[in-house]
């Protein structure tokens, strides 16, 4: 086995500031009272179940991005 050179941490390290993205979904969800209500609707859905929803979508979305990203 050889260790990996240098250079090849290089890019690595570049994009490392792209690992807290994962945690942008975490944070917007906890903030409960700034989607806690019933309007806008969205096809009779309440915003609070939406909004929720939609943030799953996104969080997955981040998630590979990060991924193929870092890898």
């Amino acid at each position: 086995m050889t260790k990996n050179a240098p250079e090849d941490q290089q890019p690595r390290r570049k994009r490392r500031w792209l690992v807290p993205l994962v945690f942008i979904p975490f944070v917007a969800v906890l903030w409960v009272p700034f989607y806690n209500t019933h309007e806008p609707a969205l096809a009779g859905i309440p915003f609070f179940y939406w909004f929720q929803f939609l943030w799953i979508i996104i969080g997955a979305a981040l998630t590979v991005f990060v991924y193929l990203a870092t890898e």
